[in-house]
């Protein structure tokens, strides 16, 4: 069941009532993190409303009769159950809105207290990235066909996980786990299934990740109070990382019975939407001081186990996705090309982007050629490239990255231009199939059958170089094949003009406004010429800059994320020409500067480097917004929870 938040509720309610969409789009994104105690007639003065207004407070009072009721009632697509006669007969079904599907009308909960066999079968959309990453490999060169024969711990893998080099990884690639890829360091399988579990809210909620931590850099000693917890813990260093160990531990250290222990196994999978675990501490501590546990022990015992209770993992979990971590990282690092190209033709999917795909691939030194109607197909392909690093080479991405064969170029595929249909792409595509290359824009419209308004989106995304020139032309070139029109006067344009080419400027809106990236020079390097902009270190300079150092910089906004477990705190991810700033606004550093954090597209930022190890962040002390500088392009950043 999805309920309404705050959000939503400010939307839908915001369009019922009939306010225009700016000023309702503007109440959603201050409603980040808003405090539900701060009341609403505080956001709307932050948005320069009146709240004392009528209109308006009819719009506060229906947002708070909204909260919390159930906006949809969602389907698991991957759920079923099983009986022995006809599931009509114990269950109301009912038809879905696809052709032959039925849905069960209960609630998942409500099957499993009736004690029916349910089954929950998990889609993970980097199956199928692996799948097309693999299958692109396969007419180029030999290597993997599957997941089964890429080589199992190769050292340049956990090599490359170490530096935190891991954007588009599986289960990796969030803001807190590339910042803990660093600190915990895997260099083996078993590691990255501790890797997959530790980074989520029961662990951390529960105190268990800096501990851990400390214990695996030889910082804190590692005791258990007997050989029965020894059993339990030992592999993860005396701390409950995965939900068996915590169902064990409450029946080696408390007495627990397995019946017990399923109940308690049950309240944490509830994620305390059933009461919490706080009705087992009495049991759960008495049991522990029975068998001779010291009182810090069992409360500190106990408070990892309640973490668990905010969503903990469990280790089978946990080893099923580091597969796949593991796998995903190996073709990043010794297939660039194929892994990119999966993930772009999977989209979406995960954290990032095309364009933030797109930006890390460069960055890598990977050839990224435009999209081409005399190349491109509908989906990213793989073309050989004698300009890219061969064995032992270097790509200039500041990652330095050794490659360990020849790659291949990336080919953007035809599905980047907005707009365009796949099936007038589809026709394109079989047309020079058939007929080998276009020589002609009117023998591509003739030849494919395109209608104008695909000849349009393809020259809006610059596809159609090799045969007109630059977008400028192209749109001349696409403008004289269409037919006269009164409008026009006797006819269309028809005769050869030789056209200006775009500015770098003009070209870069037009590619984001139609392509969603750009692959020439980043935004941010066309503003470094400017006097506020000149001296500010890049991403990659803040690797040799010193701890505690005040500083200067400016990125865009990629990603706010303010999750549950970081007490207010709202994490900020930048980008410039050379990677990622990783920026942290304290909850009193927000509230003065809210409006400009949460709406400006790129932050001009005065704040203090704060490193650990490998690990950079900034923190922000005062943001400017400097969007204007922009002129216009249409970048827009990810909001996590």
């Amino acid at each position: 069941m999805i309920a309404y938040r705050l959000r939503s509720a400010l939307r839908d309610v915001g369009k019922a009532l009939g306010f225009e969409a700016a000023f309702i789009e503007k109440l959603a994104r201050q409603a980040r993190g808003w405090e539900r105690s701060r009341g609403l007639p505080e956001l709307f003065s932050a948005c320069g409303a009146d709240p004392r207004a009528p209109a308006l407070r009819r719009y506060q009072a229906l947002v708070t009769q909204l909260l919390g009721v159930p906006r949809h009632l969602s389907q698991h697509v991957g759920g079923f159950v099983i009986s022995r006669g006809p599931l009509a007969e114990l269950v109301p079904v009912e038809n879905a809105s696809m052709a032959e599907r039925t849905v069960i009308q209960w609630d998942k909960d409500d099957l499993e207290a009736l004690g029916l066999l349910k089954v929950d079968v998990l889609a993970l959309g980097m199956l199928s990235a692996l799948r097309r990453s693999l299958e692109l490999l396969a007419p180029l060169r030999e290597g993997p066909r599957s997941l089964a024969d890429i080589p199992r711990e190769d050292p340049d893998t956990y090599a490359m996980l170490q530096r935190g080099d891991a954007l588009g990884v599986f289960q990796v690639e969030s803001r807190a786990q590339l910042a803990m890829l660093p600190r915990l360091k895997p260099a083996c399988f078993y590691d990255l299934v501790v890797e997959v579990a530790i980074v989520r809210p029961g662990p951390i909620q529960g105190d268990m990740v800096h501990p851990y931590l400390r214990r695996r850099q030889g910082l804190e000693a590692v005791d258990y109070p007997n050989a029965a917890v020894r059993e339990v813990l030992e592999r993860t260093l005396g701390v409950p990382i995965f939900q068996e160990q915590v169902i064990k531990l409450a029946m080696v250290a408390a007495g627990f019975s397995g019946g017990e222990a399923d109940a308690l196994r049950r309240a944490m999978a509830a994620w305390k939407r059933q009461g919490g675990l706080s009705h087992f501490r009495d049991k759960l501590l008495r049991g522990m001081r029975e068998r001779g546990h010291d009182e810090a022990f069992a409360e500190r015992l106990f408070a990892q186990i309640q973490g668990f209770g905010e969503y903990g993992f469990p280790e089978s979990h946990a080893a099923s996705f580091a597969v796949l971590v593991y796998c995903s990282a190996w073709l990043k690092r010794h297939e660039p090309a194929a892994f990119y190209a999966g993930l772009l033709n999977s989209l979406p999917m995960g954290f990032y982007s095309a364009d933030q795909l797109l930006q890390d691939a460069r960055r890598h030194g990977l050839e990224i050629r435009p999209v081409d109607v005399q190349c491109s197909h509908w989906d990213y392909t793989l073309e050989p490239s004698p300009q890219s690093p061969g064995p032992g080479q270097r790509g200039p991405g500041p990652w330095h990255y050794d490659y360990a064969s020849p790659q291949a170029a990336l080919r953007m595929g035809l599905r980047q231009i907005k707009g365009l249909q796949r099936n007038s792409a589809e026709r394109l595509i079989q047309a020079r199939d058939t007929g080998g290359p276009f020589k002609s824009l009117s023998e591509l419209r003739r030849r494919a059958q395109l209608d104008a308004g695909s000849l349009r989106c393809l020259a809006q995304g610059d596809a159609l170089q090799a045969l007109t020139g630059h977008r400028h032309q192209s749109h001349w070139a696409r403008a004289a094949l269409l037919p006269a029109t009164p409008l026009l006067g006797d006819e269309a344009p028809r005769d050869e003009v030789s056209l200006r080419p775009p500015r770098l400027a003009e070209s870069l809106r037009a590619d984001y406004e139609n392509l969603g990236t750009t692959l020439r020079p980043h935004p941010l390097a066309l503003l470094r010429s400017r006097p506020r902009f000149q001296k500010l270190p890049r991403a990659e300079d803040l690797r040799s800059l010193r701890n505690g150092r005040f500083l200067r910089l400016a990125g865009i906004v990629t990603g706010r994320q303010r999750p549950g477990t970081a007490s207010g705190v709202l994490f900020l991810t930048l980008e410039d020409e050379t990677g990622f700033i990783n920026v942290i606004v304290w909850p009193r550093v927000l509230e003065r500067f809210r409006a400009v954090v949460l709406g400006a597209s790129l932050l001009y930022v005065k704040g203090v480097l704060q490193r650990e190890g490998e690990v950079i962040h900034v923190v922000g002390g005062a943001f400017f917004d400097e969007s204007a500088q922009l002129a216009d392009l249409p970048l827009k950043a990810r909001d996590f929870h």
